[in-house]
């Protein structure tokens, strides 16, 4: 397509003589070309001196599609060598400078060609200026180790893009920013202080080819001085050092300058590498709503510094960095992507628009808001543009007089400079008002009157570590008062203030999660509605405040995902982590925030006692399916891969059920089948009996060891054959063997609860077709009643109900029906797990009527209720008048009772129904 074809503006000039000069030259061209060349020339000095001197040039390029004669002029450096290389790039620079601004002005490329463009001249130049001089001193010898060959890759050192050229950003007369740095791991120790020598007068060369001014002009003004502690360190430092430093002493201005960051030039892999290894420094794996303040103080600096404040006025006014300007947006963009960029990767765009678009997609920013910021950019870089292009100037300033914004106001096309003038000052006012909000911290409200007893509880609040730091203190007195004014509107203000007391005193630091709550108000709510219900939920959550991060997340409140999408969730969370102890920390860090989750859909209404169970059982076998093959992968790395058809984990109890509260622990048996392999190979092997042993003592460790994060759970193996006695994993032979010659009752009518979660496919279906038959064979044993009612009696004997309110042991309670029903599916010898599914055997089967099922059923319900909450609320036996209003409104509301007497009392009918029932039963 020609080149008049794409036009879709033109600048008007402002000295028509001087465009009619130039356009002379170019008299054989079409009209629409004509009037581009005299638009430009009559408005840029610069661009017109272009015209005349690359007119040769010039009058072919345009003779083609930009984008070719763009290439072309690319591809012809690729074969200049040192001696000529600052002449030609000098050269190429005037040309593709002429080319872009023409593509700009007459609308041809749209903002991201003409920034992308520039920055692909950039890294050209870098590239060849370090291959080249780096192959120099290979040629002379002076870097050790490395031959000819070495020079394609710059013998292990890379220039890193930082900012606009990092993001493919550069602007039309920008310098550009580089961090220079070598991969020592490329040298022999002896060798690398004279590499680094030979690195560091690369470096120098390298920015006067490319920065300095001659005849032929300048190629990029360029700045290393975003390296680590500039000040004092040379141009180019090693890898090592560079990663020292950001673990020590990184600022957060330095994270948000890597969000750009780019490998331009050189080594691109061992800066790629560079990179990754700084990920953790850069994204944070917390929400890092701190980095508002930080960024809000940094905002402030800049406009200090060059006296950017006041009334937004378009004549002189600094585009870039004054008001409403483009680095607010960016700004604004990078600080979000800080915020969130760690727990979510997609986040994590170099570039600006990108960044926003990509934010607003996960909610991080309103779509409209998004989308306004975006055409404001555009327009704010255009006109950042048009001010470089009149002399070529690093300048984002407006001109002073009317001519010089006539001037700009022309080269944008506009023909009336009033209205286009007035246009721009409400988009600066419109950037400033929607980037400003963001920043900028609200004035702390008046705090409302206290009782004696509150004042005396918040006067100790400073005295607390989450408050020792000043800037911890200054955030929080912002919130206070509105904390305090949603605590008067709970069930009881003062317990919930003791309870926040409680959760405030525990907090080992304060800043990230009073940040956090500053940006999110509704997570006030959120802590006052749980320490005013669930006291046991505030201390966890004051144990492990990073769980608040969940809730902004995106999902938070959104239905359950279910399995397969927790089982991708579980996947991804693992495999974003290397190392296998800090793939165990993730797991748990994962388990805490969805466990956190359920717990605050639960204790707000959004879900039943009921679907809290499924969901935590849910999370708990996602957990156990998806950690066992990086245990059985880790072990494998020692000891060699499973013998035979190596082993499968079963769940038991109520993880088998699939009904867990918010305290369960995992009850687990491992079953192998070896199919007569007598040992493992591997550089460590070990007998089957053996490495199936300390394979489960690996897995245990991987659920219940103590980690940063905590444990993920508590497990309990006592179901295992001959139990504690018995060996921690058992072959399938003898497993069949035990439950068929030596298994209790008791034994038998846990495995009515087995459910295989993880290992070989073919050995769980083994392990379910043994237990299937196992309840088929011993189900219709005439001891199965009398052995039931003599373990009931030893139970109630060995432990009493844990006060009034016990809900799970006791006659009547639900460990008394959850029993019965296992001997349902026993005898009935059906493969049901779920104890409402074992129930409803019991009337089909003719072991109870059905009306006493219903009331089995019902009564069940009923006391779940209770004991699902009440472990929510609390770790300790259930005591409804120590628990607190907010807690006992909680339960009532649950258990659809209007007054405790009333629950006490239908607490009594129903155990009392439940166990004649079962006694009748049980015959």
């Amino acid at each position: 397509m020609s080149l008049a074809s794409r036009l879709t503006r033109t600048p008007v000039p402002l000295d028509p003589a001087r465009g009619a000069d130039v356009v002379a030259r170019y008299g054989d061209f079409p009209p629409e070309i004509r009037g581009l060349i005299a638009g430009t020339a009559g408005c840029s000095p610069y661009l017109a001196g272009l015209l005349e001197r690359e007119a040769d040039w010039a009058r072919a390029a345009l003779s083609s599609p930009v984008e070719a004669a763009f290439d072309a002029e690319i591809a012809r450096l690729q074969g200049i060598e040192l001696e000529a290389l600052g002449a030609e790039l000098r050269r190429a620079k005037r040309r593709l400078a002429l080319l872009i601004a023409l593509a700009d002005l007459g609308g041809v490329w749209a903002l991201e060609q003409v920034t992308g463009a520039l920055t692909t001249l950039a890294d050209t130049a870098v590239d060849l200026a370090l291959r080249r001089l780096v192959a120099d001193e290979i040629r002379r010898g002076k870097l050790p180790g490395k031959g000819p060959d070495d020079a394609a890759r710059a013998g292990g050192m890379v220039a890193l893009a930082m900012g606009k050229m990092g993001a493919h950003e550069l602007n039309y007369s920008s310098d550009i920013d580089l961090i220079c740095l070598f991969d020592e791991t490329q040298f022999a120790p002896d060798d690398r202080m004279e590499a680094r020598a030979a690195f560091i007068r690369v470096t120098r060369k390298m920015s006067a080819l490319i920065n300095d001014i001659t005849a032929e002009g300048y190629v990029f003004r360029t700045d290393l001085r975003l390296r680590p502690d500039a000040s004092v360190t040379p141009v180019c430092i090693s890898m090592g050092a560079a990663e020292l430093y950001y673990e020590a002493e990184g600022r957060t201005w330095e994270r948000a300058a890597y969000i750009k960051a780019r490998p331009c030039a050189g080594d691109i892999a061992a800066g790629e590498k560079f990179l990754r290894a700084l990920t953790p420094f850069v994204w944070r794996k917390h929400l890092d709503f701190a980095a508002i303040q930080d960024a809000h103080d940094m905002r402030l600096r800049i406009r200090a510094h060059k006296g950017l404040g006041g009334a937004i006025e378009v004549a002189g006014h600094n585009l870039k960095l004054g008001q409403g300007g483009i680095r607010e947006i960016e700004f604004f963009t990078q600080t979000r992507q800080l915020i969130a960029g760690g727990r979510d990767a997609e986040l994590r765009d170099r570039t600006t628009l990108g960044g926003l678009a990509k934010l607003a997609a996960k909610g991080w920013v309103p779509a409209d808001v998004a989308c306004e910021l975006t055409d404001h950019y555009r327009e704010h870089r255009e006109i950042e543009h048009r001010i470089q292009m009149v002399n070529d100037a690093q300048t984002q300033l407006m001109p002073t007089t009317p001519e010089g914004i006539d001037r700009i106001a022309r080269l944008m096309g506009a023909g009336d400079t009033a209205a286009w003038t007035a246009r721009l000052k409400d988009r600066l006012t419109r950037v400033e008002a929607l980037t400003g909000a963001f920043f900028a911290p609200a004035e702390a409200a008046a705090r409302p009157d206290l009782s004696p007893e509150a004042e005396a509880i918040v006067g100790a609040w400073t005295r607390y570590p989450a408050l020792r730091s000043d800037r911890a203190q200054a955030i929080f007195r912002r919130i206070e008062p509105e904390i305090l004014k949603r605590m008067e509107r709970a069930a009881s203000p003062e317990e919930a203030l003791r309870q926040f007391d409680g959760f405030l005193a525990r907090l080992p630091a304060g800043v990230q999660l009073f940040s956090l709550f500053e940006a999110n108000p509704s997570l006030i709510d959120l802590i006052v509605d749980i320490c005013a219900t669930a006291p046991g939920l505030a201390a966890h959550l004051s144990r492990n405040p990073g769980v608040f991060d969940a809730v902004i997340g995106g999902s938070f409140f959104a239905a359950w995902p279910g399995a397969e999408a927790l089982a991708e969730s579980f996947r991804t969370t693992l495999a974003a982590v290397p190392d296998y102890e800090k793939k165990l920390d993730a797991a748990r860090r994962w388990a805490k925030e969805f466990r956190f989750r359920v717990g605050v859909h639960h204790l707000r209404g959004l879900i039943d006692a009921a679907e809290a169970a499924r969901f935590y059982a849910d999370i708990a076998g996602t957990a156990v399916t998806g950690l066992w093959p990086e245990v059985v992968a880790e072990f494998a790395r020692r000891h060699g891969s499973q013998p035979g058809r190596g082993a499968v984990v079963l769940g038991m109890g109520s993880l088998g059920a699939e009904r867990l509260n918010a305290a369960s622990d995992l009850d687990l048996i491992i079953i192998y089948d070896a199919l007569g392999v007598e040992q493992s190979e591997g550089p460590k092997p070990l007998a089957t009996r053996q490495y199936f042993a300390r394979l489960t003592q690996a897995f245990i460790t991987a659920l219940t060891a103590p980690m940063p994060e905590g444990r993920l759970y508590e497990v309990d193996m006592r179901l295992r054959p001959s139990g504690r006695g018995g060996p921690v994993a058992v072959s399938l032979d003898s497993f069949r063997d035990y439950q068929r010659t030596e298994a209790w009752t008791w034994e038998h009518l846990a495995l009515t609860r087995a459910r295989v979660l993880a290992g070989d496919a073919g050995l769980g279906a083994d392990v379910e077709a043994a237990r299937l038959a196992v309840l088929a064979e011993k189900g219709g044993d005439p001891k199965v009643m009398p052995d039931l009612a003599e373990m009931r009696a030893r139970i109630f004997a060995a432990k009493a109900p844990d006060g009034a309110w016990e809900a799970k042991i006791g006659p009547g309670r639900l460990q008394d029906i959850e029993l019965l029903a296992q001997s349902f599916a026993l005898r009935a010898g059906e493969p049901a797990r779920k104890v409402e599914a074992q129930l409803r055997i019991g009337p089909r089967r003719g072991f109870v009527t059905k009306a006493e099922g219903e009331t089995l059923a019902s009564a069940y319900r009923f006391l779940w209720r209770l004991q699902a909450g009440g472990r929510l609320l609390t770790d300790r036996p259930l005591d409804l008048q120590a628990l607190g209003e907010g807690g006992r409104a909680f339960l009532l509301r649950e258990l659809g009772e209007d007054s405790l007497d009333a629950l006490a009392e239908r607490l009594a009918r129903t155990t009392s129904e439940v166990a004649a029932l079962v006694e009748k039963a049980l015959g």
